[in-house]
C-alpha cells in the first residue's frame, strides 16, 4: 500500500503510518516543537545571571495538511470524536510515524511520535471545478518524539 500511495501522488512527500500501517500521504507537515518548561531561580547576591531549572517537557502537537488517506485514518478520527477510547485492539493513542521523502521517493528523515491521537480535522472546500484533496488539515496531540535519519520505524 505504501508504494501505491506514493506512486499515485508524486507531489506528496510525507508518508504517515500508524502502528506500522500506511494511513496517508501529505504535502505539508508542521512537525512537533520539542521544548521544556523552565523555572528561573534568582540567587541572592549573584547579579551576573539567573539559574534556570528544567521542568517537564511541554505537550506535543503536530499538523498534517493537504493529504489523501485511507479509510483507517478517518475511522480513527471518528472513533476519537465519538469518545470510543477503548475499542479492542485499537486504542485511542497510537504510534504515528512521519517519513520525509526526497524527490526519488527515498525516506531521508523519520519522526516517531508515541501516544498520538487526532484532535482536529478540517475538510477541504468542495468544488466540482477543482481537483480537491480529501483531508485539508489533521491535527494531533502526542507523546515522546524521536527523530531519526532515513526510514527507521517502517
Amino acid at each position: 500500500m505504501l508504494n501505491q500511495l506514493t506512486n499515485a501522488f508524486p507531489t506528496f512527500r510525507f508518508i504517515v503510518t500508524v502502528n506500522g500501517t500506511p494511513y496517508g500521504v501529505f504535502t505539508e507537515c508542521s512537525l512537533p516543537t520539542i521544548d521544556w518548561d523552565t523555572t528561573p531561580v534568582k540567587e541572592g547576591g549573584l547579579n551576573t545571571h539567573v539559574h534556570t531549572l528544567i521542568g517537564r517537557r511541554k505537550e506535543t502537537r503536530f499538523t498534517l495538511k493537504n493529504g489523501v488517506g485511507t479509510g483507517l485514518l478517518v475511522s480513527w478520527y471518528m472513533l476519537v470524536m465519538a469518545g470510543e477510547f477503548t475499542v479492542p485492539g485499537m486504542g485511542l493513542r497510537r504510534t504515528v510515524t512521519i517519513l520525509l521523502l526526497n524527490s526519488l521517493k527515498i525516506p531521508v528523515m523519520t519522526w516517531n511520535i508515541s501516544d498520538a491521537f487526532p484532535i482536529k480535522w478540517t475538510g477541504p472546500q468542495l468544488n466540482t471545478g477543482e481537483n480537491s484533496v480529501a483531508i485539508q488539515t489533521l491535527e494531533f496531540a502526542g507523546g515522546e518524539v524521536i527523530v531519526l535519519p532515513g526510514a527507521v520505524g517502517l
